[in-house]
């Protein structure tokens, strides 16, 4: 019995038999379970924020380059995975996350009043690039150097961030949500990426994703406190 690439016949046929699956058969099952639940997730993890920069109109606190790199991770991950003919649950969740990175950095840019040549320059240079690359149509060799090069990518767009959570003491107008479903997303497909022997770099990407994700949204509960305190002060 096989949907949507899962084999459920094993787990079915020990249940008949009044058994409990093995581990050889259920951890498989689990992975590819899993890994279709991130991407079924995924379709809304950055709703949150997105909602959140709307209803405020602001994007204090929030680091513009640390989200224009997290486009340029995204769209490279998901041309390698693409490329490498991973399967769907290993890597889907980076279509939608792509989707919703790019919505999500148009609208720091409507609602930043810093927005000048430069950042226009680097939109259309992207629009010029990435359909090359989401193609694969580039040297396999410069396509693993870029796919290496995007776990240092996602670790810098996470830096600009944690640095301006610490130095203003404050995480703005971050999504606890998104966060939380980030660093949840990171644990999950380590556990996935293992299962369906995708590649060491895409493992050390998942692991690099957990801490880096896992440190802000640690950010967002310590300062949380203090603020919720000045507030009822302020009251």
């Amino acid at each position: 019995m096989d949907y949507l690439g899962i084999d459920f016949s094993c787990a079915i046929g020990s249940l008949r038999d009044g058994k409990f699956p093995e581990k050889d058969c259920l951890l498989p099952l689990i992975s590819k379970l899993l890994g279709y639940c991130i991407v079924a997730a995924s379709t809304t993890v950055k709703l949150p924020q997105i909602l959140k920069i709307l209803k405020h109109r602001s994007v204090r606190g929030l680091s513009i380059v640390g989200f224009e790199l997290e486009v340029v991770g995204y769209t490279i991950a998901l041309a390698y995975c693409l490329h490498k003919g991973l399967p769907f649950s290993a890597f889907g969740e980076l279509a939608f996350l792509l989707i919703q990175a790019i919505i999500l950095v148009a609208i720091i840019y409507y609602f930043s009043q810093d927005v000048g040549t430069k950042t226009w320059i680097k939109a259309l240079l992207y629009c010029a690039v990435a359909p090359t690359i989401l193609a694969g149509q580039i040297d396999p060799v410069l396509f693993e150097a870029l796919y290496a090069s995007q776990h240092a990518i996602f670790f810098f767009a996470r830096v600009p961030q944690i640095w301006e959570n610490f130095k203003n003491k404050s995480t703005g107008e971050l999504s606890f949500l998104t966060c939380f479903m980030n660093f949840g997303g990171s644990m999950v497909r380590v556990f996935t990426s293992i299962q369906e022997k995708a590649p060491t770099s895409v493992i050390l990407g998942s692991v690099l994703g957990v801490l880096t994700n896992g440190t802000i949204l640690s950010q967002i509960i310590i300062y949380l406190r203090p603020r919720a305190q000045k507030e009822k002060k302020d009251k």
